[in-house]
Protein backbone atom coordinates (compact mmCIF):
# COMPACT_ATOMS: atom_id res chain seq x y z
CA UNK A 1 0.00 0.00 0.00
CA UNK A 2 1.25 3.36 -0.86
CA UNK A 3 1.97 5.26 2.80
CA UNK A 4 0.75 8.59 0.81
CA UNK A 5 -2.74 8.86 -0.56
CA UNK A 6 -4.37 4.93 -1.36
CA UNK A 7 -7.92 5.17 -2.91
CA UNK A 8 -9.53 2.06 -2.65
CA UNK A 9 -12.64 0.72 -4.37
CA UNK A 10 -14.56 3.60 -3.37
CA UNK A 11 -18.14 4.23 -4.08
CA UNK A 12 -19.44 7.98 -3.48
CA UNK A 13 -21.68 10.50 -4.09
CA UNK A 14 -24.21 12.97 -2.28
CA UNK A 15 -27.13 11.17 -0.62
CA UNK A 16 -28.60 8.84 -2.67
CA UNK A 17 -26.89 9.56 -5.88
CA UNK A 18 -23.71 7.43 -6.89
CA UNK A 19 -21.33 9.83 -8.55
CA UNK A 20 -18.16 7.39 -8.17
CA UNK A 21 -18.26 4.21 -8.92
CA UNK A 22 -16.13 1.73 -7.24
CA UNK A 23 -13.17 3.86 -8.08
CA UNK A 24 -9.32 2.92 -7.28
CA UNK A 25 -6.35 5.38 -7.14
CA UNK A 26 -2.75 5.97 -5.97
CA UNK A 27 -1.13 8.90 -5.60
CA UNK A 28 2.79 9.25 -4.63
CA UNK A 29 4.59 11.83 -2.42
CA UNK A 30 5.82 14.53 -4.78
CA UNK A 31 3.14 13.88 -7.09
CA UNK A 32 1.45 16.18 -9.30
CA UNK A 33 -2.05 14.63 -11.17
CA UNK A 34 -4.31 16.60 -13.15
CA UNK A 35 -8.40 15.28 -13.47
CA UNK A 36 -9.28 15.14 -16.57
CA UNK A 37 -13.09 14.13 -18.02
CA UNK A 38 -16.17 15.37 -19.29
CA UNK A 39 -19.04 17.53 -17.23
CA UNK A 40 -20.84 15.65 -14.46
CA UNK A 41 -18.15 12.31 -14.84
CA UNK A 42 -16.69 13.07 -11.10
CA UNK A 43 -14.21 14.98 -10.82
CA UNK A 44 -14.80 17.67 -8.69
CA UNK A 45 -16.78 15.00 -6.52
CA UNK A 46 -13.54 13.32 -5.95
CA UNK A 47 -11.95 16.31 -4.05
CA UNK A 48 -15.08 16.56 -2.38
CA UNK A 49 -14.78 12.91 -1.12
CA UNK A 50 -10.77 13.66 -0.42
CA UNK A 51 -11.98 16.49 2.04
CA UNK A 52 -15.01 14.52 3.67
CA UNK A 53 -18.23 16.60 1.89
CA UNK A 54 -19.77 13.62 0.37
CA UNK A 55 -21.87 10.20 1.16
CA UNK A 56 -19.15 7.12 1.05
CA UNK A 57 -21.39 3.96 0.42
CA UNK A 58 -18.27 1.71 0.16
CA UNK A 59 -14.67 1.71 -0.22
CA UNK A 60 -11.64 3.52 1.79
CA UNK A 61 -9.30 6.69 1.85
CA UNK A 62 -6.40 5.85 3.38
CA UNK A 63 -3.83 8.86 3.88
CA UNK A 64 -0.41 8.09 5.35
CA UNK A 65 -1.26 5.17 6.57
CA UNK A 66 -4.33 6.04 8.42
CA UNK A 67 -7.85 5.21 7.15
CA UNK A 68 -9.78 8.85 6.71
CA UNK A 69 -12.90 7.86 5.72
CA UNK A 70 -14.97 8.63 8.05
CA UNK A 71 -13.39 11.86 9.37
CA UNK A 72 -14.61 14.64 9.49
CA UNK A 73 -13.14 17.44 6.58
CA UNK A 74 -11.83 19.82 9.48
CA UNK A 75 -9.65 16.55 10.82
CA UNK A 76 -8.53 15.88 7.29
CA UNK A 77 -7.22 19.38 7.28
CA UNK A 78 -5.30 18.89 10.41
CA UNK A 79 -3.74 15.52 8.66
CA UNK A 80 -2.21 17.97 5.91
CA UNK A 81 -4.66 18.09 3.28
CA UNK A 82 -5.54 21.29 1.61
CA UNK A 83 -8.61 22.56 -0.07
CA UNK A 84 -8.63 25.28 -2.60
CA UNK A 85 -13.03 25.48 -3.41
CA UNK A 86 -13.97 25.89 -6.67
CA UNK A 87 -15.79 29.33 -5.12
CA UNK A 88 -12.46 30.76 -3.24
CA UNK A 89 -14.10 32.09 -0.32
CA UNK A 90 -12.00 34.37 1.01
CA UNK A 91 -13.06 36.32 3.94
CA UNK A 92 -14.21 39.56 2.23
CA UNK A 93 -13.92 42.07 5.01
CA UNK A 94 -10.37 40.27 6.52
CA UNK A 95 -7.24 41.64 4.36
CA UNK A 96 -5.17 40.08 2.44
CA UNK A 97 -2.25 39.62 5.23
CA UNK A 98 -5.37 38.65 7.79
CA UNK A 99 -7.06 35.97 5.41
CA UNK A 100 -3.60 34.43 5.32
CA UNK A 101 -2.57 34.91 8.74
CA UNK A 102 -5.66 33.93 10.32
CA UNK A 103 -5.40 29.88 9.35
CA UNK A 104 -1.46 30.03 9.14
CA UNK A 105 -0.02 26.48 10.64
CA UNK A 106 3.13 24.93 11.00
CA UNK A 107 6.50 26.82 9.53
CA UNK A 108 7.19 25.96 6.01
CA UNK A 109 4.75 28.12 4.07
CA UNK A 110 5.18 31.49 5.48
CA UNK A 111 3.95 34.57 4.63
CA UNK A 112 6.98 35.75 2.92
CA UNK A 113 7.01 32.57 0.96
CA UNK A 114 3.39 33.07 -0.31
CA UNK A 115 4.37 36.30 -1.12
CA UNK A 116 7.05 35.34 -3.22
CA UNK A 117 5.32 33.02 -5.13
CA UNK A 118 2.29 35.72 -5.39
CA UNK A 119 3.75 39.37 -5.68
CA UNK A 120 -0.16 40.33 -6.27
CA UNK A 121 -0.79 39.91 -2.59
CA UNK A 122 2.25 41.43 -1.66
CA UNK A 123 1.32 44.38 -3.25
CA UNK A 124 -2.41 44.10 -1.63
CA UNK A 125 -1.99 43.18 1.27
CA UNK A 126 -3.67 46.10 3.70
CA UNK A 127 -6.86 45.75 0.77
CA UNK A 128 -9.80 43.77 1.65
CA UNK A 129 -10.21 40.13 0.46
CA UNK A 130 -13.80 41.69 -1.26
CA UNK A 131 -12.16 44.16 -3.29
CA UNK A 132 -9.87 42.10 -5.14
CA UNK A 133 -10.50 41.23 -8.42
CA UNK A 134 -11.39 37.43 -9.41
CA UNK A 135 -7.43 36.41 -9.87
CA UNK A 136 -6.35 38.13 -6.84
CA UNK A 137 -9.04 36.32 -4.81
CA UNK A 138 -7.73 32.95 -6.58
CA UNK A 139 -3.86 33.86 -5.53
CA UNK A 140 -5.74 34.45 -2.17
CA UNK A 141 -7.08 30.83 -1.92
CA UNK A 142 -4.29 29.23 -2.83
CA UNK A 143 -1.94 31.08 -1.05
CA UNK A 144 -4.53 30.68 2.37
CA UNK A 145 -4.57 27.01 1.64
CA UNK A 146 -0.82 26.87 1.53
CA UNK A 147 -0.49 28.76 5.26
CA UNK A 148 -2.10 25.66 6.80
CA UNK A 149 1.34 23.98 5.39
CA UNK A 150 -0.45 21.08 3.41
CA UNK A 151 1.41 17.84 2.01
CA UNK A 152 -1.43 17.33 -0.54
CA UNK A 153 -2.85 20.72 -2.23
CA UNK A 154 -6.63 20.15 -3.78
CA UNK A 155 -7.22 22.65 -6.37
CA UNK A 156 -10.72 22.78 -7.97
CA UNK A 157 -10.71 24.34 -11.73
CA UNK A 158 -8.54 27.53 -10.43
CA UNK A 159 -8.31 28.75 -13.51
CA UNK A 160 -12.16 29.15 -14.14
CA UNK A 161 -13.42 32.65 -15.27
CA UNK A 162 -9.82 34.20 -15.58
CA UNK A 163 -8.59 36.47 -17.93
CA UNK A 164 -5.60 34.37 -20.17
CA UNK A 165 -2.63 36.79 -18.37
CA UNK A 166 -3.88 35.53 -14.71
CA UNK A 167 -4.12 31.83 -16.00
CA UNK A 168 -0.24 32.58 -16.86
CA UNK A 169 0.46 33.69 -13.82
CA UNK A 170 -1.37 31.09 -11.64
CA UNK A 171 -0.61 27.78 -13.87
CA UNK A 172 2.94 29.34 -13.93
CA UNK A 173 2.89 29.41 -9.79
CA UNK A 174 1.14 26.04 -9.59
CA UNK A 175 3.90 24.18 -11.76
CA UNK A 176 6.12 25.96 -9.03
CA UNK A 177 4.62 24.68 -6.08
CA UNK A 178 4.98 21.30 -7.57
CA UNK A 179 8.45 21.25 -9.17
CA UNK A 180 10.33 23.40 -6.75
CA UNK A 181 8.27 23.30 -3.39
CA UNK A 182 7.60 19.50 -3.90
CA UNK A 183 3.98 19.87 -2.84
CA UNK A 184 1.92 17.19 -3.79
CA UNK A 185 -1.01 18.27 -6.24
CA UNK A 186 -4.65 17.01 -6.88
CA UNK A 187 -5.83 19.31 -10.06
CA UNK A 188 -9.47 19.24 -11.61
CA UNK A 189 -9.35 21.61 -14.56
CA UNK A 190 -11.79 22.13 -17.37
CA UNK A 191 -9.02 23.50 -20.38
CA UNK A 192 -7.51 19.73 -20.16
CA UNK A 193 -4.28 21.44 -22.05
CA UNK A 194 -3.45 23.68 -19.48
CA UNK A 195 -4.18 21.05 -17.14
CA UNK A 196 -1.89 18.51 -18.26
CA UNK A 197 0.73 21.44 -18.11
CA UNK A 198 0.54 21.73 -14.63
CA UNK A 199 0.89 17.86 -14.19
CA UNK A 200 3.14 15.05 -14.21
CA UNK A 201 0.59 12.81 -14.71
CA UNK A 202 -3.08 12.35 -15.09
CA UNK A 203 -6.42 9.91 -15.15
CA UNK A 204 -9.82 10.63 -16.72
CA UNK A 205 -12.52 9.67 -15.27
CA UNK A 206 -15.84 8.37 -17.37
CA UNK A 207 -19.38 7.65 -15.13
CA UNK A 208 -16.85 7.72 -12.10
CA UNK A 209 -14.43 5.54 -12.88
CA UNK A 210 -10.70 5.81 -14.17
CA UNK A 211 -10.41 4.88 -18.28
CA UNK A 212 -7.01 6.43 -18.67
CA UNK A 213 -4.28 6.50 -16.02
CA UNK A 214 -0.46 7.52 -17.35
CA UNK A 215 1.94 10.67 -18.09
CA UNK A 216 0.33 14.40 -18.75
CA UNK A 217 3.56 14.81 -21.61
CA UNK A 218 2.11 12.00 -22.92
CA UNK A 219 -1.46 12.58 -23.53
CA UNK A 220 -0.72 15.99 -23.90
CA UNK A 221 1.39 14.80 -27.24
CA UNK A 222 -1.30 12.60 -28.27
CA UNK A 223 -4.33 15.34 -29.69
CA UNK A 224 -6.22 12.46 -31.21
CA UNK A 225 -6.31 10.33 -28.53
CA UNK A 226 -7.00 12.89 -25.89
CA UNK A 227 -10.13 14.12 -27.95
CA UNK A 228 -11.25 10.48 -27.83
CA UNK A 229 -10.90 9.88 -24.30
CA UNK A 230 -12.63 13.12 -23.05
CA UNK A 231 -15.51 12.80 -25.68
CA UNK A 232 -14.81 16.55 -27.11
CA UNK A 233 -12.55 18.39 -29.16
CA UNK A 234 -9.10 19.04 -28.01
CA UNK A 235 -9.25 22.66 -26.95
CA UNK A 236 -12.04 22.14 -23.71
CA UNK A 237 -13.18 19.85 -21.81
CA UNK A 238 -15.86 21.47 -19.66
CA UNK A 239 -16.08 19.84 -15.85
Amino acid sequence: MSDFLHIENLTAGYNDAVVLNNLSLRVERGESLAILGRNGVGKTTLLETLMGNTTVKQGRIHWLGEDITRLRPAERARRGIGWVPQEREVFPSLTVRENLEVIARGTHWTLDRVYDLFPRLRERAGNYGGQLSGGEQQMLAIGRALMTNPQLLLLDEPMEGLAPIIVEELSAAVRRMCAEEGLTAIIVEQHPVLALSMSKNAIVLERGVVTYSGSSGELAGDAERLAQLLGVGQKRAAG
